[in-house]
């Protein structure tokens, strides 16, 4: 055998003097083989270091892959890497591996991932969807049995589960203690596109709240921004208003980071922050973050608890699932209002 090509089945049969469908038999425990063949085979599979190709096998015999695919919108945003923590946790604790691909919120690129997914024969498929996608195409697979729920954000033409954080009842409770500290003027920095679903439940969140407390909706403190670049952009524009904010609201992680950026680099310690995410080295800031907690983990487990609740036979009507966020009070959101 060459050494710089990887063995093969025949490799493993010619080594044993047996034939191929033998060594196949052995492996898959599908047939009979005496004790001796057996123990010859896998002696000689450890030997040349013979990889089974699961794939082809599944594919070969029409079951599932052992893999679950997940797409999510962005490899190096902490927050998905979180929730892929706590999937792969779950569904390894069933011999199942992991297999994810990044989306980069672009409709075209996650359905041609789904589609290498489905390829695969992956046991479930879990999607983070991307803004305007349409996901009816995966209707024949999940009517066929296959277990897709959709992630942090609802899937749109494609009745299945989904799991989601509490963002509207979250969003509200964060601009709330802004208010409960004397603040009137709170600004608002959501993430882009404006149609994403994380960034509507939590304005509406922030506009709840504005109304309860009878402050007026004043849209020139409401903008946006997808980096932490543009946030620092976005706090430097509020902050140049004729009337600006007192508080900022933060609709994410990344925008968060931008907004205290800014801060330092403008030296302004008169105003207050909440941001929705918890953030890397929040408390070492000065003064530490306060935010709205969300519990990617957790999202991740219950994404994944259910999708093998449906492998194992649940054929329940599909339903959405909200993993809880709680308020953490650490110093930047209490700052009073001037």
């Amino acid at each position: 055998m060459a050494a710089n090509r990887r063995p093969t089945l025949a490799d493993v049969a010619r080594e044993v003097g047996v034939s191929a469908k033998t060594v196949s038999r052995v492996l898959n425990e599908d047939g009979p083989a005496s004790a001796q063949t057996r123990e010859q085979v896998l002696a000689a599979v450890a030997r040349l270091g013979f990889q089974p190709n699961l794939m082809a096998r599944n594919i070969r015999v029409g079951g599932p892959d052992t893999t679950v695919g997940l797409v999510i919108p962005d490899l190096g945003n902490p927050f998905f890497g979180a929730v892929a923590r706590g999937i792969e946790e779950t569904v390894g604790a069933r011999g199942l591996t992991l297999l994810m691909g990044s989306s980069a919120d672009d409709p075209e690129r996650e359905r041609a991932l789904t589609a290498t997914f489905l390829a695969r024969r992956v046991s479930a498929l879990m999607v983070v969807p991307s803004v305007g996608a349409d996901h009816a195409h995966l209707k024949p697979h999940r009517s066929g049995g296959l277990p897709v729920v959709f992630l942090d954000r609802p899937g749109t033409g494609l009745a299945t589960d989904s799991v989601v954080s509490t963002n509207r009842s979250g969003a509200h409770d964060g601009v709330a203690h802004l208010i409960a500290h004397g603040h009137r003027r709170i600004g608002f920095i959501g993430d882009l596109p404006t149609k994403l679903y994380t960034r509507r439940e939590r304005l509406a969140g922030y506009r709840e709240a504005l109304r309860e407390a009878g402050l007026p909706d004043d849209r020139s403190l409401v903008t946006n921004a997808h980096d932490q670049h543009g946030a620092s952009a976005a706090t430097e524009q509020l902050l140049d208003l004729t009337d600006p904010p007192t508080a900022l609201f933060a609709g994410n992680n990344i925008v968060a980071l931008g907004i205290v950026t800014q801060l330092a680099r403008s030296r302004r310690k008169d105003v207050a922050v909440v941001a929705f995410d918890d953030v890397a080295l929040a408390e070492a800031l000065e003064p530490a973050l306060t935010v709205v907690a969300q519990d990617p983990e957790e999202i991740g487990r219950t994404a994944a608890t259910t999708a093998l609740s449906r492998l194992d036979g649940d054929r329940s009507r599909a339903r959405t699932l909200t993993v809880p966020t709680r308020l953490i009070v650490r110093g930047s959101g209490e700052r009073p209002a001037p």
